[in-house]
């Protein structure tokens, strides 16, 4: 907690951004931080609740009302080492989680909740700036080998614990780089590729051994990082996407692609890297549309923008929610209200309602989409269908599953169905790919499409199981 009394004396105040003009005309993060005593304020507001719901709204469970309460006491250093031992990436967390512990938050059941995801961020930005965050390498090591495949956040948050573990580390990425969607999923607007490569400077101290261009399944037999290692951790993510117009009139069109193939391609011109697809896609003097209401489409919108889209509209199956939520019937789980991106709030057109049926084009390219209106029910409105300029869409509707075109098949690995998603045959007990002596599962590659917080959890999770797999014990987190 903070001060006794604070959540009675102090109104919620958040971090703010740049002004839309400003912040399209480059690539940089562009919020606003609090200053030192607005922070401190700010945590101080943290009540003493006597049960602390927000732990339950934190995947990685993080001790939200203990470096609140060290924050508001101006003990930061004493805050980033409570941070960092139950999150290894606050940084990442404080700039993209969605901040479900806010939602959770007691104070919220009548009144605004805590900015914890501010303070988070606020915490871990100063303890890079301070120095603080150094590398920790094992005293001594294990003499275990094990292969991490993938590298985004549940890879990178298993493959730090391992290492500290005192285990001999190999990470294999098949990009350039190391990140994962961390790296070419999101935008550099809302996070700048320091951040991440920071991090894996700190990993490499460590003694973590990064193999970056190599596509296991692909280039690398995944068969013979099993026999080499000791344990062979599957984190590659959920990267195959939903496409719900695959039979749609005119899907075939030049100018209709996939989110993540807009997004990673304008992330590697930002940092200079060689661009590995074949077409390079723009949004610039094109009126855009993007099919998917969640944080890739407002990605998709941010991203248009910024390289000179002539109009951006974004489209939504699901009816508009309410602009505010019933407290009654959902704290403390995460409501469904109206939210604005920050990206939408830079002159997107948001349609709700509203069901894609197909394209047409001239020459081969797109210039039109085709829409009908639907019911709450998700059913077509008779006399509501309708057509909108498009010379390019993007499709942002989420991830199916796995890739299972590399290491899913050479491995012969069972894919199972996970609510709407799919993910590899592992529970979350203990990480262990079924039927497999020493292959384990973790992140979205495991649960499904999810958010970053739940994929650092499972890499944590994942190192907890794998080290005592090996060691027979484990004194790392769960």
């Amino acid at each position: 907690m903070g001060k006794i009394t604070g959540f009675l004396e102090f109104q919620r105040k958040d971090r703010g951004y740049r002004p839309v003009a400003e912040r399209v005309k480059h690539w940089r993060e562009f919020v606003v931080p609090l200053s030192e005593q607005e922070t401190k304020t700010q945590a101080g507001r943290c009540m003493d609740c006597g049960i602390p719901y927000c732990h339950s709204g934190c995947p990685v469970n993080n001790q939200i009302p203990d470096w609140n309460d060290l924050v508001w006491r101006g003990n930061w250093q004493a805050a980033a080492r409570n941070l960092h031992s139950t999150n290894n990436f606050p940084e990442v967390t404080g700039r993209v989680c969605p901040a479900p512990c806010e939602a959770s938050c007691t104070l919220n059941i009548d009144d605004n909740p805590v900015t914890i995801k501010t303070i988070e961020c606020a915490i871990a930005d100063r303890a890079l700036e301070e120095g603080w965050v150094v590398p920790q390498p094992a005293e001594a090591k294990t003499g275990k080998k094990v292969a991490i495949i993938g590298s985004g956040p549940a890879g990178l948050a298993a493959a730090q614990q391992l290492a500290r573990a005192g285990h001999e580390v190999h990470v294999y990425e098949k990009n350039a780089k190391p990140g994962g969607l961390l790296t070419y999923g999101i935008p550099d607007f809302k996070m700048e590729k320091h951040i991440v490569a920071n991090r894996v400077r700190q990993m490499e101290a460590e003694g973590v051994v990064f193999h970056c261009g190599v596509h296991v399944g692909k280039t690398m037999s995944a068969k013979e990082l099993e026999a080499s290692h000791d344990a062979v951790l599957l984190a590659g993510g959920s990267e195959k996407p939903f496409d719900f117009f695959e039979k749609a009139p005119g899907r075939d069109l030049d100018g209709l692609h996939f989110a993540m193939q807009f997004l990673p391609q304008q992330n590697r011109r930002v940092s200079g890297e060689k661009q590995i697809d074949g077409k390079q896609i723009t949004a610039k003097g094109k009126h855009v549309v993007v099919i998917g209401g969640g944080d890739t489409g407002s990605d998709c919108i941010g991203t248009s923008f910024r390289q000179g889209a002539k109009s951006v509209t974004q489209l939504e199956i699901m009816p508009m929610p309410p602009e505010k939520e019933n407290k009654a019937l959902t704290w403390p789980h995460w409501p469904l209200k109206l939210r604005i991106s920050t990206s939408q709030a830079e002159g997107a057109h948001v349609e709700y309602s509203i069901s894609t049926t197909g394209f047409v084009g001239e020459k081969g390219k797109v210039k039109k989409l085709k829409y009908v209106r639907v019911d709450p029910a998700l059913k077509p409105i008779p006399g509501s269908e309708g057509e909108m300029p498009a010379d390019l869409v993007l499709f942002a509707m989420g991830f199916s599953g796995p890739v299972e075109s590399d290491v899913v098949d050479e491995l012969k690995l069972g894919v199972v169905p996970r609510g709407r998603f799919k993910g590899l045959d592992a529970n979350e007990r203990d990480y262990k790919v079924k039927g497999r002596a020493k292959l384990f599962a973790a992140g979205d590659m495991r649960r499904g499409q999810s958010l970053v917080v739940w994929a650092i959890r499972e890499g944590r999770q994942a190192a907890h199981a794998i080290d005592k797999f090996l060691m027979g014990r484990s004194n790392l987190p769960r």
